[in-house]
């Protein structure tokens, strides 16, 4: 299979594909005129690699995962610690989205959004802006 079949059934872009090659997360074949040709093995690598992906591994845990995955010997204990320290990085983002949501939704309601120049949310980011540079002129 070329590349442009093996997006289109992995459901990955062909620049993606290529990625994975060039780190050596997928080895195609090459023909003699340096041709791809990717196996029905590749295509599920890539649909893995794609479904990982979307749940936000990084691409290492991609490889540890991939790994894990070819090894007939591994234990699940191996894979739930990597899906464990994934779910702790989701649920710090989702924490970190909530209170980003709060503010500025606070600063949203407190904004008349009115004809008059005054306005809390740039009030409020050029304060931030201040303490940066204070802390900058502290440290």
């Amino acid at each position: 299979m070329n590349i442009g079949d093996v997006a289109e059934r992995s459901g990955l872009p062909a620049k993606t594909i290529r990625y994975y090659e060039d780190i050596g997360l997928v080895k195609p074949l090459r023909s003699a005129n340096g041709y791809r040709s990717f196996r029905d093995r590749d295509v599920h690598k890539l649909a893995f690699l794609g479904r990982a992906r979307a749940l936000g591994f990084s691409i290492e845990d991609c490889r540890n995962l991939l790994k894990l995955y070819e090894d007939d010997g591994r234990t699940s204990a191996e894979v739930k610690q990597i899906a464990e320290v994934q779910l702790d990085r989701i649920d710090r983002k989702i924490a970190e989205l909530t209170e980003m949501r709060a503010t500025l939704a606070h600063l949203v309601d407190a904004c008349a959004g009115d004809h008059r120049p005054d306005c809390p949310i740039l009030a409020d980011l050029a304060a931030k802006e201040e303490e940066i540079a204070l802390l900058n002129e502290a440290g």
